[in-house]
């Protein structure tokens, strides 16, 4: 899924909390959005392996979860919102594609890592791809609430939108950006393409590859 539509999932749960505790809206709003997009940093290393954990996020987020409600603080609700909504991140990649350059072509059995497990967690495919049509439908579903609660809060509306505008322009260039990037990795130098990650750099391969049975 694309990461906005992580970062909109954790909205949608602010806006919950900000329902009931309107005082910790902003901040949860904040942990959420950042919570979200979390794991996604692990992209250009150990993708899916690195910065998700869709286990120990949960043995974390369940007590920090407990403080926030009995002593909360924007402390305690910052961290317990954080970690749900890494959470949250992790477990919804299963429902999602193999990490794979070009996903819809559902090749890979990798969603996401476990470690807990000690082993990679196969997709579901509920949502083919990163930016398909149910990506971007999810996206805008999950923005619905944080529209309607942070009406009054111009930044996190303002922040909304924009989640909601990047997850659009993607979804309409996911495959044209993908033969663009698979049309630079055939010509980029060797060395270049040694520091690429290797689920990446394969799309190269797979055109050099392509180009050469065309040539012969």
């Amino acid at each position: 899924m694309m990461a906005t539509t992580h970062a909109l999932a954790g909205l949608a749960l602010a806006a919950a909390i900000a329902t009931v505790s309107p005082a910790f809206g902003t901040v949860a709003a904040v942990a959420a959005i950042l919570g979200g997009l979390f794991p996604d940093f692990d992209l250009a290393a150990g993708h899916r392996r690195t910065l998700h954990f869709p286990v120990y996020y949960w043995v974390l987020a369940a007590p920090a979860s407990l403080v926030a409600v009995f002593a909360p603080s924007d402390l305690t609700v910052v961290l317990a919102v954080f970690l749900v909504a890494a959470g949250l991140h992790s477990v919804m990649d299963l429902f999602g594609c193999g990490l794979e350059f070009k996903p819809w072509l559902g090749t890979s059995d990798r969603a996401v890592y476990s470690h807990y497990h000690g082993r990679w967690l196969a997709p579901r495919r509920w949502i083919r791809y990163d930016g398909a049509p149910s990506d971007l439908a999810l996206a805008a579903m999950l923005a619905f609430p944080a529209l309607f609660v942070f009406d009054a809060n111009a930044t996190i509306e303002t922040a909304v939108v924009v989640l909601l505008l990047i997850s659009i322009g993607y979804a309409a260039l996911r495959h044209p950006l993908a033969r663009l990037g698979e049309w630079l990795l055939a010509r980029l130098p060797a060395s270049v393409v040694a520091m690429v990650p290797e689920w990446i750099a394969s799309a190269g391969e797979q055109r050099r590859s392509d180009q050469q049975r065309r040539e012969q």
